[in-house]
């Protein structure tokens, strides 16, 4: 059996345990190193974070841009990679379903597609082409030699539409096209979690623990929440610290950041190997 497909294997079985688990997201081959040193078992890229560390915003990468990532924070570890997918880098269905089989030649075992548009005057596909979508993306995945776990994210809270009713009936719709894991990030409370947990059950659920919602590991596992991402948060963390150094660099001419920074020997030893 080859290493994709023990990686196939660990990630679905991660899925159907019982409990939740973490899946946090590396924005590049270094911070998929320091997470797997942690014991995490599982990793998912953020589009946002790697598009930072090119200087652009997040959706400004090219489908091959990420495929380049992925391949090299799959080769960073043994750990299985889900891939932020975006909306799939097309808006026809059977191009995002290419996308899907791109992103598994290169090593991931799962991946993320999102009924966002990219649009600002119609941020999100109406449901019948969003279902769609996600048909072909499912399709797709089927078709490899190994079980890749798709995930389907509705996107409305991040996009000004707060309307839960909506998201949990696409949610909904994404499961019965066949969806591995729902997903809809940018939920606001408990209340609002487990209202998405009860309707897609038994479907594993993914919840951004990111921004507003403050809930615990603890928590979201007795809700029935699967699996726990936190999207940008990390390269947010490691981006902040890094500009609050340098402006106290700039501002006040003192370095008091360097008593705060992870040793160098450290560090260096995480990245030993590579």
């Amino acid at each position: 059996m080859d290493a994709q497909t023990l990686r196939a294997q660990a990630f679905k079985a991660l899925h159907e345990r019982d409990g939740a688990f973490v899946i946090p997201n590396p924005w590049d081959a270094g911070s998929a190193k320091m997470l797997a040193s942690l014991g995490f078992e599982a990793l998912a890229t953020t589009s946002a974070g790697y598009a930072f560390s090119r200087g652009r915003p997040d959706g400004g990468l090219t489908l091959d841009e990420t495929l380049a990532n992925v391949q090299a924070i799959v080769a960073a570890t043994d750990l299985p990679v889900a891939v932020d997918l975006e909306n799939g880098f097309a808006d026809d269905p059977t191009a995002c379903a290419q996308s899907i089989l791109r992103v598994a030649a290169v090593g991931a075992v799962g991946g993320s597609i999102e009924d966002a548009t990219g649009r600002e005057d119609a941020p999100i596909y109406c449901l019948e082409h969003a279902v769609a979508r996600i048909e072909a993306a499912v399709a797709a995945a089927r078709s490899l030699p190994f079980p890749f776990t798709l995930t389907a994210r509705a996107e409305n809270f991040l996009h000004g539409n707060p309307d839960l009713a909506d998201t949990i009936r696409r949610l909904q719709a994404f499961a019965e096209a066949g969806a591995d894991v729902l997903y809809a990030p940018g939920l606001r409370s408990a209340e609002d979690v487990l209202a998405v947990v009860r309707a897609v059950a038994p479907k594993p659920v993914n919840i951004l623990m990111s921004g507003g919602l403050k809930l615990t590991v603890e928590q979201l596992s007795e809700m029935g929440v699967k699996r726990i991402s936190v999207g940008s948060a990390l390269a947010l963390a490691a981006y902040g610290e890094f500009f609050r150094a340098a402006e106290e660099i700039k501002t006040s001419g003192t370095f008091g950041f360097t008593s705060r920074s992870m040793p160098y020997a450290r560090a260096n030893q995480l990245f030993k190997g590579c």
